[in-house]
């Protein structure tokens, strides 16, 4: 059967073509992801050049700190030339060559990439030397002989051992003089918190050497304290060994003992410009230092034929594979879609079901497709059932009504004031019958009129209770009202007044002789509660979820004696439900019904109204 689905309206198709597309932006993904990874690779190679130009400053100022002079650096130049593949070439301050791993002739680059001197520094090509603006590989006299190297190195040891009983783990770093010092853990100097058993003394006390170069230092030293005020007494506290090149080893003090912070920053400065005076010696001159340039510059990208060829390879098989799992899957999906359509199609007598053989979806409407089709089967024997009590209700006054006419005419029975009250009571029905499918329509439409106010639930349950108190009485039931409290709601009225009408005429209707029918009011929770309770007798466990449907009698006969037109409790429904409410019954057999009204719950009026 063919469908007349358009082509490109096909589900089908847009599946093929939706898979498509996605397979499309996929590649494209896959390519730009594949450019972005190759352009991150040649940053990294960037910044690995600039790594290399860092590792190559850091040497040369290393070799600056430890030689007196350049004679030497030839060779490690040539070195740092191959390992990184850059040209490395130095000069004097007049550009006067040192070095140059480039052959001899060829032009430098228009700019120096720094500038190399061990004792003026900014640079952090190593830890300490922006601190004090001195590379701190610049020892000089400093520098430990081999005997001290070896004493303090056992000191350092023993130390350690000692660190280690007391819990703490050490480690022995060498630092560029050759005096060993403890690390812990968290990379902090050992010697800042020593216990007292390990505190002798000996490790942290300077060698002969050191004792030297710091007596140099001193006297280079105090004509500078002297001159900025500082005071010369004391002035150099030896607290640590192994920081003794360090700018913070010095410690400035007054004559007379007491710290001053400006004081004790001049003589910092003024031991600085002594150290560098002590190390300038022992140091290579100041140089220039030159990079070859153009080797890190980003080259272009693009791919060769090869390259292009293979993408263009994957891309088709991507497209291929694409397109059959989708066609594939597809054709699962629209099977169901088809059985499902060729259902819907069918005559509505057929009813048709459609088999349910995935839980995805697809079953899921395949499931809701069934349950509209048994909900159309129950519409439409209610349907049939409610032409039929229409019928019946109305066949029924009108038979009665043209039977007496006709006889009347025929001049077989007087028309006596008796006779006309029959034909009047009859039409009446008839016309209740007619206004009750009139407000049942209007309420299915939507077109219920409504005129809501503020009410009071006691002053309404006692006007109904007015009403058919005569009636009640006249069948022998007694008809009370309770009330608890004075609750408000807002509604029509007139409609409540008909709703709760139709209960109290239909529980008096089913209630015998000496029972009672109770109507009562309360609020709950911010809504207004009314019942309706009689002691009739009750309603079948299996009628009540029937109850509020049109033309339900409890009598299956639909005699006239026991009920009325079917549609009482129908009306009360959809008044209570047009008002934003609810209905509810409960029953037993034998012991009565309560019919429960919701309704939400307002405000007392202010003004004279409140005192009705």
């Amino acid at each position: 059967m063919r469908s007349g689905i358009p082509l490109r309206k096909s589900l089908l198709v847009r599946l093929m073509i939706t898979s498509v597309l996605i397979a499309l932006c996929s590649v494209a993904a896959t390519a730009w992801l594949a450019v972005q990874t190759t352009t991150r690779a040649i940053q990294e190679e960037q910044g690995q050049a600039l790594a290399d130009d860092t590792e190559i400053l850091r040497q040369l100022s290393g070799y600056a700190a430890t030689h007196a002079d350049w004679s030497g650096v030839r060779t490690t130049l040539r070195e740092l030339s191959g390992s990184t593949g850059r040209r490395v070439a130095l000069t004097a301050p007049d550009r006067t060559p040192i070095a140059d791993s480039a052959p001899p002739g060829t032009a430098l680059p228009p700019g120096a990439a720094a500038t190399i001197d061990p004792l003026h520094t900014d640079t952090y090509s190593e830890p300490g030397a922006q601190l004090s603006g001195i590379d701190p590989r610049a020892v000089g006299p400093y520098r430990l002989t081999a005997a001290e190297r070896t004493r303090l190195r056992a000191l350092a040891t023993t130390r350690q051992k000692c660190f280690l009983r007391n819990g703490i783990e050490t480690t022995v770093k060498v630092t560029p003089s050759g005096r060993p010092v403890l690390i812990d853990a968290n990379g902090v100097d050992g010697n800042a918190n020593v216990p007292n058993e390990c505190a002798d003394g000996r490790l942290n006390t300077p060698t002969a050497t050191e004792e030297r170069a710091l007596d140099r230092l001193t006297r280079i030293a105090l004509p500078c304290l002297d001159r900025e005020h500082v005071g010369s007494a004391a002035f150099i506290a030896f607290g640590s060994t192994d920081r003794i090149m360090e700018p913070g080893f010095v410690f400035t003090k007054t004559a007379s003992g007491g710290h001053d912070a400006e004081r004790e920053r001049k003589g910092k400065e003024c031991v600085t410009e002594a150290r560098r005076e002590q190390l300038d010696p022992t140091v290579a001159p100041v140089a220039e230092l030159f990079l070859g340039t153009g080797d890190t510059a980003v080259p272009h990208f693009d791919m060769s034929p090869a390259n292009k060829a293979k993408v263009v390879a994957v891309t088709g098989l991507v497209l291929a594979l694409t397109v059959a799992v989708t066609a594939l899957v597809a054709t699962r999906l629209v099977r169901p879609l088809r059985a499902l359509t060729q259902a819907a199609q069918q005559p509505p007598e057929a009813h048709t079901r459609v088999p349910v053989t995935t839980r995805d979806e697809t079953g899921i409407l395949a499931m809701a497709f069934n349950e509209l089709t048994e909900r159309r089967e129950r519409l439409e024997a209610q349907r049939k059932a409610m032409v039929s009590d229409i019928a019946h209700e109305l066949r029924t006054p009108l038979t009665n009504i043209r039977g007496w006419l006709e006889v009347t005419r025929d001049g077989i029975v007087a028309p006596d004031p008796e006779l006309l009250a029959s034909l009047h009571e009859e039409a009446m029905l008839l016309q209740r019958v007619i206004d009750d499918l009139q407000d049942l329509a209007a309420a299915d439409a939507g077109a219920l009129t409504l005129h809501p106010e503020a009410v009071r639930a006691d002053e309404l349950i006692e006007q109904v209770a007015a009403a058919h108190r005569v009636g009640a009485e006249a069948a022998g039931i007694a008809l009370r009202t309770t009330v608890d409290g004075t609750p408000w709601f807002d509604a029509d009225p007139v409609r409540m007044r008909q709703a709760l009408g139709n209960l109290v005429s239909n529980a008096v209707r089913h209630t015998p002789q000496g029972g009672t029918v109770t109507l009562s009011a309360r609020r709950v929770d911010g809504e207004v509660v009314l019942d309706v309770t009689d002691t009739g007798s009750g309603i079948a466990p299996e009628d009540l979820p029937s109850v509020f449907d049109r033309f339900w009698r409890a009598e299956k006969s639909r005699s006239r004696r026991t009920g009325g037109s079917g549609l009482g409790l129908s009306i009360v429904r959809q008044l209570v439900v047009a008002h934003g409410g609810t209905v509810t019954v409960t029953s037993e057999v034998g012991a009565g019904s309560v019919f429960t009204l919701k309704l939400p719950g307002g405000d007392p009026p202010t003004g004279p109204e409140t005192d009705r």
